[in-house]
């Protein structure tokens, strides 16, 4: 076969009856199915929760040491691609190296949601000592018998759903020069389709000023960056997709294709 063609099934593979393609469920079956869904979920967010109370001491503690290392959050996050995607502008840069302190604030009723706090020493952009990014827990209408159970878990909290609970809310920035505001010089650049995203992105402040973050980069910092902040400082974190990625890519050129060999899916980071 010649480099780069295509290995064909064998013949009469596509009249070959899959025996795993007609799978009756009845409906008990199905019922079970959910309800053993739904246990595991109450299980995996109880954990969840037990684990935000046992881990803020810990960040505590980092919390102290990042502050006297210097520009600790600025070198962390801009370690992050999908962060500095989003800080291009040499101007955001300079104003982020002014960031002295980072802190995720987990809403008490729903710890899902928080609030993304940004410390800033003097600088020649803003007044503003911190900048907050709040994704506010909009909790639905009270739900009848919807008791906790033994770890204060009810069936409304299991059926949160970020997008239609969950609302991002805009900050206002006191810039100094108001003529010269970054999110002026540098407006959001985003398309119109969410999905065409611009090479110029505008300037990261937009993210404070703005309420929806179609981008998620509330989501990459609090979930990603925050918790593995110091692996993210010493470039330690974040790299080996992108290595695995090159790397299979020159791979794949020399590789045949073979249509009946399933793929691997990457996890997300």
């Amino acid at each position: 076969m010649a480099k780069g063609g295509v290995k064909r099934a064998s013949p009469g593979a596509e009249d070959e009856k899959n025996p795993l393609s007609n799978v009756d469920l009845s409906e008990e079956d199905a019922k079970n199915l959910a309800k053993a869904q739904r246990d595991l979920g109450r299980v995996e967010l109880a954990m969840d929760r037990l684990t935000q109370a046992k881990i803020v001491p810990a960040f505590e503690k980092r919390r102290a040491v990042a502050k006297s290392i210097a520009k600790f959050w600025p070198v962390a996050l801009m370690n992050h691609s999908h962060f500095a995607f989003f800080a291009q502008h040499s101007a955001d840069q300079l104003a982020l190296s002014y960031l002295e302190d980072l802190w995720i604030a987990r809403d008490p009723v729903e710890p899902r949601c928080y609030t993304i706090e940004f410390y800033f020493k003097e600088n020649p952009f803003f007044t503003n000592t911190v900048l907050k990014k709040e994704y506010k827990y909009n909790a639905p209408p009270n739900v009848t018998d919807d008791k906790p159970d033994e770890n204060g878990i009810t069936e409304t909290m299991l059926d949160f759903s970020w997008e239609r609970d969950v609302e991002a809310l805009p900050t206002k920035i006191d810039w100094k020069q108001p003529e010269q505001a970054l999110t002026k010089l540098y407006p959001d650049a985003a398309g119109e389709d969410e999905d065409d995203m611009a090479v110029d992105t505008g300037s990261f402040f937009n993210f404070f000023e703005k309420g929806p973050d179609g981008a998620e980069l509330g989501i990459t910092i609090a979930n990603e960056v925050f918790p593995e902040a110091i692996e993210y400082f010493l470039g330690q974190a974040g790299g080996d997709e992108e290595m695995d990625s090159d790397d299979s890519d020159e791979d794949e050129e020399d590789e045949e294709i073979d249509l009946e060999k399933p793929r691997s899916k990457k996890q997300k980071v």
